[in-house]
């Protein structure tokens, strides 16, 4: 009986071991600093979940009817920017990457991706200074001729800084990120997919509703979890642009408007103090729970259609 031939060990070479090493650390802190960030939302917030409604500002019932209109607002801003921005975000990527011409895409592409770089203070300045005052009085004649509608009921704000046009500007903050990212995907298709497509008959739209859209829906489904957390974390932009209250509406056009999680704590950290910052870091943990819940379902959604690629 022979013996079995001896495995050849493979040389380790130094920067195999410094590339290893640095990656296994670089994983190591994220897991780190994500625990630290959690276990001090933690231990900060205990107090106010236990103080006296009294001492929170406003003297809610509990600090929950607090951080409920709260939570409430940041779902309700960042879901109608969802609705404004993905399906534009969509219809500028499949043009980019199956319509336009090379250099039209390209340089739409160049401008989109500028929108990323623009600061959220500019978007802020953008949308109290111009966009506000410039739709309202699209909010007057929509609210006098849709007031029947829940959504438009009257009385109509007259600044125009409503949470309809808090949506707008963070649709326009999201757009470059979700057009960027489908763009990419879309552009990875197989072109074997898409030729077999167009072979068998299919005009460019259906190619696109059969092979695209298909293989791209992972990554759309990331991109949109990516521009939502961007919405939901928003801060400046909507602190300057909305007049806010501690209420739940769900009129798009009214003066009273629902405020967000960061932009109440933007307002009132400067002002608080004692059990009031304790309060505050609550409702970031809050929205650290929501921020977390948001992308377990999006890794969820993906993990669904992990099975398709270029290959099957």
């Amino acid at each position: 009986m022979t013996a079995a031939p001896a495995r050849i060990a493979a040389k380790k070479r130094l920067g195999d071991t410094l590339f290893s090493g640095a990656a296994l650390a670089a994983g190591t802190l994220i897991l780190v600093v994500l625990a630290a960030v959690a276990i001090f939302l933690v231990a900060q917030s205990i107090p106010a979940f236990l103080v006296d409604p009294a001492e929170i500002k406003g003297s809610p019932d509990s600090f929950w009817s607090y951080v409920g209109p709260l939570v409430f607002g940041t779902v309700w801003a960042a879901a109608l920017a969802l609705i404004i921005a993905v399906p534009i975000a969509l219809g500028i990527s499949l043009f980019i990457s199956h319509y336009a011409p090379r250099r039209l895409a390209q340089g739409l592409g160049y401008t989109i991706d500028l929108l990323a770089a623009v600061p959220s203070v500019v978007y802020g300045l953008w949308g109290a200074g111009v966009l506000a005052p410039a739709i309202q009085p699209f909010y007057a004649w929509l609210v006098d001729n849709a007031g029947w509608f829940p959504l438009f009921t009257p009385p109509v704000s007259g600044t125009g800084r409503t949470i309809l046009t808090v949506a707008i500007v963070l649709a326009v903050m999201i757009l470059p990120i979700i057009t960027a990212l489908c763009r990419e995907v879309f552009l990875q298709t197989p072109k074997l997919h898409e030729e077999a497509a167009l072979a068998l008959g299919a005009t460019r739209w259906e190619m696109i509703r059969m092979a695209v859209l298909p293989f791209g829906r992972p990554g759309i489904i990331s991109a949109v979890m990516l521009g939502l957390g961007r919405a939901l974390g928003e801060t400046m932009a909507v602190a300057m642009v909305l007049s806010p209250a501690v209420i739940i509406s769900f009129v798009l056009t009214s003066s009273q408007n629902p405020t967000t999680i960061p932009a109440n704590i933007a307002l009132n950290y400067p002002e608080a103090h004692g059990i009031g910052v304790n309060v505050l870091i609550a409702t970031g943990l809050i929205l650290f729970v929501i921020t977390f819940a948001v992308n377990s379902v999006a890794r969820w959604a993906v993990s669904l259609r992990k099975e398709f690629s270029g290959a099957n």
